[in-house]
């Protein structure tokens, strides 16, 4: 039986059950404990100033109705937000940095907005800016060994081909598909420093072909060459925990500048995320003898409050980011329970839940990687799991306070109207709301 037929059907019940339980093991925490966690989360968030969901139909009423359609007046007031913060944008856009063709602060970031706008209202306009901003991040490509979707040329590579997919330019779509897949080689030849992680290793790469199976058919890139990477990545882990003698305790290990980051972005969260995607590695065997123990170490390192460390060996429990922190290990912890169908699984992403709601508002401001937009897929992703609408609840609180942009006093970003550090993020996750269900962090999620 192949990984994806062993997903498990997750019933309300169930997961009610496990809600539970996991609030009375929130309730159980030591309050000294409690009391030193607060004051060190506080020094990088600021105090959610909502009510939490307590399970009347009053309290969401203005928001969504019981089947998680949003009311149409809540649906109108994202849908304006996102109009005003494009424009604000587009005037910042005005003096970014032009050389800058990168997913992550660059062109192709905007590009990627304007792709999901168009997906989300069906709007032509908005695939011609799609097209103008990718065709700015193609004439300034890196050329360089950076090969992944977020920091390097596979990036504008991919988007090119989807936008020209759309635009009904299959000739041009699949040149671009072309130059993507040269870059292949590269990656799978197990040399030459790549790292494994996302922002910029083989997994960032991998994704590159994620993106355009999602928007072209999951058959436009055969599923081998994803494979290929997973085994290049398998084995580097592997290595790399034959090493520091860590077989025993996690079969696979990672490293980025001789650190063993942990979160989505740099880390093991991040890796194993797709190392447990259905097919992507041969042999479901492996994935329950290599990834699986893997995982579990990881969830050894969570601290009392449900938070996890940048880095192995850093105790310092201060970050709730995507890239760093439970907001980016959930997506692994998910993946796991779906896989394995193991409850702690489900049990310690909902303790993540947790930690985003209490200390996710942060001080960065409102991008995605370290900021409340990207924190709010915390709760979309549980709540495309359970359909507890006490996720979509707190999604959409955090989408109101992200549509009070700028007026919480939040850090202005080094590049305040990109797509992972700044504006461009937050209109992407408002746009992504009106459809809960359909809703992905964009650039990771499959």
């Amino acid at each position: 039986m192949n990984v994806s037929a062993r997903r498990v059907a997750v019933s309300l019940n169930s997961v009610a059950k496990l809600t539970s339980r996991c609030r009375q093991l929130t309730l159980t925490l030591q309050r000294p404990q409690r009391s030193i966690i607060r004051s060190k989360m506080d020094t990088r968030a600021l105090r959610n100033p909502y009510a939490d969901y307590d399970g009347r139909p009053e309290s969401t009423q203005a928001l969504f109705d019981s089947q998680g359609r949003l009311t149409p007046e809540f649906a109108q007031r994202l849908s304006s937000k996102v109009s005003e913060l494009l424009a604000v944008m587009e005037n910042g856009l005005k003096s970014a940095d032009p050389r800058d063709c990168t997913s992550y602060t660059g062109w192709t970031g905007i590009a990627v907005l304007y792709l999901h706008l168009h997906s989300v209202f069906r709007e032509p306009y908005y695939l011609q800016k799609a097209l103008d901003y990718v065709s700015r991040g193609l004439k300034c490509l890196t050329r360089r060994h950076d090969v992944t979707f977020l920091c390097g040329d596979a990036g504008p590579l991919a988007v090119a081909a989807v936008v020209y997919y759309r635009l009904q330019r299959p000739q041009e779509a699949d040149e671009f598909i072309n130059r993507l897949l040269q870059l292949h080689h590269n990656v799978v030849k197990g040399s030459g420093g790549l790292p494994d992680e996302l922002l910029y290793g083989r997994m960032g790469y991998l994704y590159s072909l994620v993106f355009i199976n999602q928007q072209l058919g999951q058959d436009k890139i055969p599923l081998q060459y994803l494979q290929q990477i997973s085994e290049v990545v398998l084995a580097s882990g592997e290595n790399l925990s034959r090493r520091m003698r860590l077989q025993d305790q996690s079969p696979l290990m990672y490293e980025w500048y001789q650190e063993q980051y942990v979160g989505a972005a740099h880390g093991l969260a991040g890796i194993y995320y797709y190392l447990m995607q259905p097919g992507f590695v041969c042999g479901e065997e492996r994935v329950h003898r290599l990834v699986r123990p893997s995982v579990d170490h990881v969830c050894r390192l969570r601290f009392p409050s449900g938070n996890y460390p940048p880095c192995i060996g850093d105790d310092r429990d201060l970050l709730v980011h995507w890239c760093h922190g439970s907001p980016g290990v959930i997506y692994m912890l998910l993946q796991a329970y779906k896989v394995f169908g193991v409850p702690h699984y489900l049990e310690s992403a909902l303790q993540c839940g947790e930690v985003v709601w209490r200390w996710g508002l942060l001080k960065k401001g409102y991008g995605l990687c370290h900021g409340a937009a990207g924190n709010a897929y915390t709760f979309l992703a549980l709540y495309r799991l359970t359909q507890d609408p006490k996720y979509l609840y707190r999604a959409c609180l955090f989408a109101d306070w992200c549509m009070n942009y700028g007026k919480h006093g939040c850090r202005t970003p080094d590049t305040p109207f990109s797509l992972f550090e700044g504006m461009a993020g937050t209109i992407y996750f408002l746009a992504d709301l009106l459809q809960p269900m359909k809703s992905r962090f964009p650039a990771f999620e499959v």
